[in-house]
């Protein structure tokens, strides 16, 4: 399935208020990312590009992690997210831009030292063109940090709807990676939530946004179907679970 970006748009901008509340594994993502950006990083970046801003969540963290910066650019597809993204960037008045529209399609003047993406590029449709676009993004000394979901990501929704984003595996991934880039460090893990019962699951992923595929309404056959199935096949004595499967990604550009 090729996400729909008004659909992605729609359902981020409604799901804005609940967003970082309910992103428990996001949070967990954009620690790690930097975590190994810090490892990989030779100077502080100057100039920072972030892709898929959404509300802050990652901004804020980067805006403390690198107080000098002095080119900021937060760029989503939602144009709703630009007052969380200036709350968030109140620091580096004069420094910081919102960008809105569609990455694979927005223009830059400029390069930068750092360009970083979390938990968003698995909704764009051509990878391996966004990554050519970003290599000459790129300083020649500049970092690529990004992080994705990989195969196993949400797999208790998709094997029992049959619905869902078409993941990457992490071999697919350094491979399309390995084109533009040198990868520095990676890694991939399984996070797990746990949640009441399979409704509360669907609220969770209505309230980060994450369903944003599918746009027909079930019935209440339909979802009392797939709450039965899934009470079947995924509970545990610490509830019923949902898989998630991020990728880490540091890289450097091949000259």
């Amino acid at each position: 399935m090729i996400p729909d970006k008004s659909l992605i748009e729609q359902r981020f901008s409604k799901a804005a208020r609940t967003y970082e509340e309910q992103a428990d594994v996001q949070h967990v993502v954009a620690e790690k990312l930097l975590t190994m950006l810090d490892h990989s990083l030779k100077q502080e970046p100057l100039s920072v590009l972030e892709i898929g801003c959404c509300t802050g969540l990652l901004t804020a963290k980067l805006v403390k992690r690198f107080p000098n910066i002095q080119q900021f650019t937060a760029s989503d597809l939602v144009s709703s997210f630009e007052p969380y993204i200036k709350e968030k960037t109140r620091s580096l008045t004069g420094r910081a831009t919102f960008l809105a529209g569609d990455i694979e399609q927005l223009n830059f003047t400029q390069k930068y030292d750092l360009i970083i993406s979390s938990s968003t590029f698995h909704w764009i449709h051509d990878l391996p063109q966004l990554f050519r676009k970003l290599h000459d993004l790129l300083t020649p000394q500049g970092l690529l940090a990004y992080s994705i979901y990989g195969s196993e990501n949400l797999k208790e929704i998709r094997t029992i709807t049959g619905i869902g984003l078409p993941y990457q595996d992490f071999s697919s991934l350094l491979r399309s990676t390995e084109q533009q880039f040198s990868v520095i460090d990676s890694d991939h893990t399984l996070e797990t939530l746990w949640f009441s019962s399979p409704l509360a699951t669907l609220q969770h992923l209505r309230q980060t946004g994450v369903n944003a595929i599918g746009t027909k309404a079930w019935t209440r056959k339909q979802l009392g179907l797939f709450s039965q199935e899934y009470a079947q096949r995924y509970t545990s004595d610490e509830g019923v679970s949902l898989t998630y499967n991020p990728m880490y990604f540091i890289a450097e550009p091949k000259v």
